[in-house]
């Protein structure tokens, strides 16, 4: 007798085996009545309707989209703009003939391409530049510019035409100066000026600011304007320590002049102070020496004596001579 919990048997023969035990229990009860075509049509029917419900649903959620507060909503048609959602909330399209496009109400920034531009003096300098800008009109910033990607498109051709005009104007040096009135002035000059443009061409969106971000040499020009600026400040220099030592020699022959001055005045003023010294002292000489005449002579005698007599000093005289007397000592 065959063993039914034989685990070794094919997984084949148990299933066969289960079939027709199937069959055997279905031809009993009710032999060659099978399922009536009216039950089926029904389930069908049912199933139909659940599915074109469920598709309904899905597309509806499909078609459901949110609008935020920072963003402005877009419903086109074929291209066509149809509505216009400024306020937050939640809206439906259209299934399949309408799409949404998001656009921002917030500023945003764009960063320029670096390009190169001439200046007055015919100088060769890199301009990299930014943009902070927005959306005032989505309306005509859909219908001009189609989208973000073509409106920065328009945006950066007429900030690198406006900035290459006003730079072209002005000297390399004014550029690259920030403390030049010209050179503070020429961002608003920029986003005044392309704001115009954007304005003509109906673009729908406002240019808030332009700023440099940096401004550079090309690479083949850098090493000559570098040797030309360190000898412009070698020649200012030299100009500076010229004319310093043209102050220093102006300076030292005014003093050497006021010095000398004040010398011959000085001098002038001794020799003055002198002779009236001498005049008194002869003047007291003469008051003194003549109330006695002969003492004022043996007083000038004995001056000569310190000027003649020394200590190897000869003098040959006559005895009877008064100025033998008187070195002999004897007087009458």
């Amino acid at each position: 007798m065959p063993n039914d919990n034989n685990p070794f048997k094919s997984f084949e023969e148990r299933l066969f085996e289960k079939q027709q035990k199937q069959k055997s229990k279905g031809g009993t009860k009710n032999p060659g009545n099978p399922k009536s075509p009216i039950e089926v049509k029904k389930y069908l029917k049912l199933t139909l309707v659940l599915t074109a419900i469920f598709a309904i649903i899905i597309i509806l959620i499909a078609n459901i989209f949110i609008v935020k507060e920072n963003e402005y909503r877009v419903v086109t048609q074929f291209g066509e703009i149809k509505r216009l959602i400024k306020e937050p909330g939640i809206n439906i399209k259209v299934p399949f003939i309408q799409s949404v496009m998001t656009l921002p109400k917030s500023q945003m920034t764009y960063n320029v391409s670096e390009a190169e531009i001439n200046t007055k003096d015919k100088k060769r300098i890199m301009i990299d530049n930014y943009a902070v800008w927005k959306i005032t009109n989505p309306r005509k910033m859909i219908s001009n510019a189609r989208n973000i990607v073509n409106a920065e498109m328009r945006m950066s051709e007429f900030i690198y035409s406006v900035v290459r005009t006003e730079l072209g104007q002005l000297d390399y040096v004014d550029v690259v100066n920030d403390e030049n009135s010209e050179r503070g002035s020429l961002n608003d000059r920029v986003t005044e000026r392309v704001n115009e443009f954007l304005d003509e061409g109906n673009f729908g969106i406002e240019i808030v600011d332009v700023r440099m971000k940096r401004i550079d040499l090309p690479e083949e020009n850098e090493q000559s304007i570098y040797t030309r600026m360190i000898s412009e400040r070698q020649s200012t220099a030299q100009t500076y320590l010229s004319e310093g030592d043209a102050d220093k020699s102006r300076i030292e022959a005014e003093t050497d002049r006021e010095v000398t001055e004040m010398l011959a005045e000085a001098s002038k003023e001794a020799a003055i102070i002198h002779a009236e010294g001498e005049s008194e002292a002869a003047k007291i000489y003469n008051d003194t020496f003549s109330k006695d005449p002969e003492f004022y002579k043996l007083y000038r005698t004995l001056q000569t004596y310190t000027k003649t007599v020394g200590e190897d000093t000869m003098i040959i005289i006559p005895a009877d001579s008064p100025y033998a007397k008187i070195l002999t000592g004897y007087f009458e």
